[in-house]
């Protein structure tokens, strides 16, 4: 049951905990809205140039992941991490062609995976941490907070379209 309350549910400072809560329940309506669907819905594009759901589900795992190597590490991805998260960051015509092919589990898996080390992390942090500064490589400044709010901006987004790519589904499937 999804919990429609911002709070602190233990373990965490106060702002982070509140920061938990929302990426917990951005989590948890995107798992709801997903539970359900097989392997070809997972598969399925709209239209040539389009996204599948999994691959919207891969990705929404690679921007948590990228934005926990710079909030966490301080770096940008080694050339390991990028072999394994490019195509699912950058999307377009190679994750067309190689994300497929997967059940529900192993979308859920790479979700929760990344989640698990995103909690960890957060867990060993306090409030101040949210605030600190730092710059992307043009000048422009960041802090950590609004590194996380992407995190689950980015999900938002995406869950959008996996929902209009459901809906196309539904249509189809009355065709």
């Amino acid at each position: 049951m999804i919990d429609y309350r911002i709070q602190n549910n233990g373990g965490f400072t106060e702002k982070m905990g509140e920061l938990v809560c929302m990426l917990e329940y951005t989590r948890a309506v995107t798992l709801e809205e997903i539970k359900e669907l097989k392997q070809e819905d997972l598969d399925y594009r709209v239209d040539g140039s389009s996204n599948s759901i999994g691959a919207l589900l891969l990705h929404i795992a690679s921007i948590e992941f990228v934005h926990g190597i710079i909030s966490f590490q301080g770096r940008d991805l080694n050339d390991v991490e990028l072999s394994k998260w490019r195509t699912a960051l950058e999307l377009g015509e190679q994750a067309r062609q190689t994300i497929e092919k997967q059940p529900i589990e192993y979308y859920i898996n790479q979700l929760s995976d990344v989640r698990k080390s995103t909690l960890s992390q957060l867990g060993k942090l306090k409030d101040d941490w949210l605030a600190e500064e730092n710059e992307w490589g043009n000048g422009v400044p960041y802090n950590n907070y609004y590194l996380w709010f992407h995190v689950m901006e980015d999900e938002i987004n995406h869950r959008g379209q996996i929902r209009t790519i459901k809906r196309q589904l539904l249509k189809q499937a009355r065709m």
